[in-house]
């Protein structure tokens, strides 16, 4: 009798998968029973047979049993000595309403007795509280009862058998059940097309989260399908499971003997063996299946390169290496890129080059790269992308450790789709702190954006792999994102050159969070950073309040605002349908904008500045300082702490967070928009520009005649990079915008162009340029500023003394000024024109001048004589 694990430890959840002992434990698992109750009137075989039963299910490769009714120690001890965990479903009256107490007082008790008969015995693997609710209950007693009572049930397990892993067993008329205890997630799913499955399991891992999933029961009826289409269905149905990250299936059912209902089933065949115990050809199926899992030979294993970039990691770097010299991939390097760290980072890496060597594998498989000043992440990555010989180039952080299996999903769900990159979750570790399981539902981590089931629209960079031939397309990751939104940027740019990202449910990494409050801070501070660049480089995935704008759903443990609205559940005509759905709105974000840095300082200030003038605003005033804090205290109420990380002020910390991280970085997201972009206008002015600005002249709009046809896109191309060369910060359009070139004046004024091209006869043409000037955020909110001053000047009435009416004049001054500024820049802007044009043979052409006078149009169809 070979031995896999000892059945004298217990199994715990380590991540999307669970773990035994220093080994990963993958459920393989068949269903066994109910059978006819014997002399003592227990749905079990008799001592004889049920040795013999667990010998044979030993031989199909299963290590689980699952069992539908409370077993008896002799059941327990007997599995323990074939190596087999049990699955014990806890059975209860859930077929009758359960809408009042008594009923649920009923099953609790129920739950107790159940786990207290089991407790402790090693041959538990975990508790099912519940068996597929008949959907029609749960409707009546109500979806939030009925996830109520589950989490009560496993609180009653948990106090009984402390340490036990518990979940109920759900199946698709009733997905929307979402309890929040469960320690896994279990699903009965009968699907007998592949496809349909297939993506299937992609939704309940997106369902999942961050937990595992097994498929509580899968089969079919050799009776009505035939057992070839048996063995067909097996097969693969057990391979896309593995294949799909899940920590395991299990088969129903062992033996065509059933018992349900108070009678043996005689009109269906489900099981890999026959009422008497003779093998049928699935059960050799599910035994070779069982003996391949859970690693299935991927297609094909590309060399991969995975990509460490790291600066001042001391603290986590150590055991990053470490777990990356494990992964269960056969063919990968790692290249830690150093990019000027000041602590030890350069001796972390030296030792690790030395355990590559101890353990006799290829030193070329750790390569260590040092830059001797910090040039930030994007430059680290690419340094990273030069170096690597992989056909893949995966990367994570310093900060995370790997699953050993990482790499095996993430490139098996590479390799599977038509996707150019794949990301994957990261989790907590479990011996992270408790202030890092706080930070972690704060607002502001590592998030995914899911377009579908299977397809990202941003995944999060310290889990995320491409391959190589496509970042060298788009020219890897632009250098100017130093701390953060490298990957942002990155994911955005693919997906408008068309191409697809993937999401790998099970790739898992563990990322460590901040640890103390000022680290969370000055992280969210980096971010906003970033995103002040990101929506120079991107404003069409930007609002007008500077906030990102997803296309797809964001998955993470932090909620980005309060769930507010109940969600819609598809129940089917009279509650029949076979696969009810939860519609979840999304939670309202709106009401985040009362946290923001433009909230205090458009609303809250303005209201208390005008008490002092108006007490009467006073209720106001204090309604709207009221209105932050209740949102914040509302997230922290909802905030999805770990069970076991949890202390009394973990709570009050989240609402903090939620409190000062939209501040942090929306000072820094708006500071860096309104920072000054060095500029020559000043430089560029010339007696040109001066009389042009003086004149009477519209500067709103150019034109340039030509002889002979220019390609309007080459124009512009010169015109960028002529201002490139002279020093100007501008902006491109990227497909989104209503303009050519965005140029970046003075602190207060920027100008966007726009070019059209008109055609005429004779291959000749007009290129027409709108040069429209807009005020910066600057300069708007100086503005805005000096108008409420004067509003607050006019409430004060007699109180001031008459000289301070001069005030009121200020706004149109500055009204004045700000025109003169951006006439400045269009003044300039258009000498540059002119330039460029008399250097393509082009001649300045008066914006009154008639048609008729330059030329004669083409006709309307577009071509002309040539």
């Amino acid at each position: 009798m070979a031995s896999e694990v000892s059945p004298r430890t217990r199994v715990v959840v380590d991540g999307k998968f669970f773990r035994l002992g220093e080994h990963k434990f993958y459920v393989k698992g068949i269903a066994y029973g109910p059978l006819a109750p014997g002399a003592q009137g227990l749905f079990f075989a008799s001592p004889e047979q049920t040795r013999a039963d667990l010998a044979q299910i030993r031989e199909l490769g299963a290590n689980v049993l699952r069992v539908y009714h409370v077993p008896p120690r002799r059941f327990l001890d007997a599995a323990a000595e074939w190596n087999l965990k049990v699955l014990i479903d806890i059975p209860w009256n859930k077929h009758l309403c359960f809408d009042s107490e008594r009923r649920r007082s009923e099953a609790r008790r129920a739950v107790r007795t159940a786990v207290q008969a089991c407790a402790n015995h090693p041959a538990v693997f975990a508790y099912s509280v519940a068996n597929e609710f008949p959907p029609d209950i749960v409707r009546w007693a109500g979806t939030k009862i009925v996830a109520r009572l589950v989490d009560d049930l496993i609180t009653e397990a948990r106090n009984a058998d402390p340490g036990c892993l518990c979940t109920f067993t759900n199946f698709p008329p009733t997905e929307f059940l979402q309890p929040q205890t469960p320690d896994f997630i279990c699903f009965n799913v009968y699907l007998h097309d592949q496809r349909p499955y297939r993506n299937y399991l992609s939704r309940l891992q997106l369902i999942a989260d961050s937990r595992p999933l097994i498929l509580g029961e899968f089969g079919i009826d050799s009776l009505r399908e035939g057992e070839a289409r048996k063995c067909e269905a097996l097969a693969w149905q057990i391979e896309n499971a593995f294949r799909g990250g899940l920590a395991g299936t299990v088969v129903f059912t062992y033996t065509d003997e059933w018992f349900r209902g108070g009678r043996l089933v005689d009109d269906w065949q489900m099981g890999l063996v026959t009422a008497d115990r003779r093998t049928k050809e699935s059960f050799g199926v599910v035994r070779k299946m069982f003996h391949a899992a859970p690693y299935f030979p991927l297609p094909r294993c590309p060399k991969v390169s995975v990509v460490v970039a790291s600066y001042n990691a001391e603290r986590t770097l150590l055991a990053c290496l470490d777990s990356l010299r494990r992964l269960n991939y056969p063919d990968y390097e790692v290249i830690l890129v150093d990019d000027g760290s000041t602590d030890r980072t350069s001796q972390i890496a030296g030792e690790i080059r030395n355990r590559y060597g101890e353990a006799g594998e290829s030193a070329n498989k750790f390569i260590s790269i040092r830059h001797e000043r910090n040039f930030g992440l994007s430059a680290a990555r690419n340094t990273g992308i030069a170096a690597a010989s992989g056909e893949v180039i995966a990367f994570t952080d310093a900060d995370c450790r790997a699953d050993e299996d990482w790499l095996y999903y993430l490139v098996g769900d590479l390799l599977d789709g038509s996707f150019a990159g794949i990301g994957g979750p990261n989790l907590l570790p479990p011996e992270d702190s408790y202030v890092a399981s706080a930070v972690m539902v704060s607002p502001g981590g590592p998030m995914h954006v899911m377009l579908t089931d299977r397809r990202a629209e941003h995944i999060p960079g310290c889990n995320m792999a491409f391959y190589k031939s496509v970042l060298q397309e788009i020219g890897g990751f632009d250098p100017t994102f130093r701390k953060a939104g490298d990957d942002v940027d990155l994911c955005w740019r693919l997906q408008q050159c068309g191409y697809q990202i993937g999401f790998s449910p099970s790739a898992l990494v563990w990322h460590y969070r901040r640890s103390t409050v000022s680290e969370y801070l000055k992280q969210q501070r980096g971010y906003g950073e970033a995103e002040s660049m990101l929506v120079q480089k991107h404003p069409e995935n930007f609002n007008a309040f500077g906030d990102s704008i997803w296309r797809g759903r964001i998955y993470g443990p932090s909620k980005l605002g309060l769930d507010i609205q109940s969600p819609v559940i598809y129940h089917g005509l009279f509650g029949s349908a076979d696969f009810q759905k939860l519609y979840t709105s999304e939670p309202a974000s709106t009401l985040m904008l009362c946290t923001t840095l433009g909230y205090y300082a458009f609303v809250l200030l303005p209201l208390w500045v005008l008490t002092v003038v108006f007490p009467a605003l006073f209720p106001l005033a204090f309604a709207s300082l009221l209105l932050p804090i209740g949102v914040c205290a509302g997230a922290a109420v909802q905030a999805a702490l770990p069970r076991n990380k949890t202390r009394w002020w973990s709570r009050p910390l989240v609402g903090l967070l939620f409190f000062l991280q939209p501040i942090v970085r929306g000072w820094a997201r708006h500071r860096g928009r309104l920072a000054f972009r060095t500029s020559p206008v000043g430089e560029r002015q010339s007696l040109d520009s001066v009389a042009l600005r003086a004149s009477s002249e519209k500067l709103g709009q150019v034109q340039y005649w030509s002889e002979k046809r220019l390609e309007r896109l080459a124009f512009i191309t010169a015109i960028a990079q002529r201002l490139d060369s002279e020093g100007w910060s501008r902006r491109s359009d990227i497909g989104w915008s209503e303009y050519d070139l965005e140029i970046y004046g003075s602190r207060w004024s920027r100008l966007q162009l726009t070019t059209v091209a008109e055609d005429y006869s004779q291959d000749r043409q007009m290129i027409r340029c709108r040069l429209r000037s807009r005020w910066s955020l600057a300069a708007q909110i100086l503005f805005w500023a000096i108008l409420g001053i004067e509003l607050l000047v006019i409430g004060m009435g007699n109180s001031w003394r008459p000289w301070s009416w001069l005030l009121l004049l200020s706004a149109p001054v500055m009204v004045w000024w700000l025109r003169r500024d951006q006439r400045t820049l269009q003044s300039v802007i258009t000498v540059l024109l002119d330039e460029l044009a008399r250097e393509y043979h082009m001649a300045k052409v008066p914006a009154e001048t008639p048609v008729g006078q330059v030329g004669h149009p083409l006709p309307s169809d577009g071509r002309g004589p040539g």
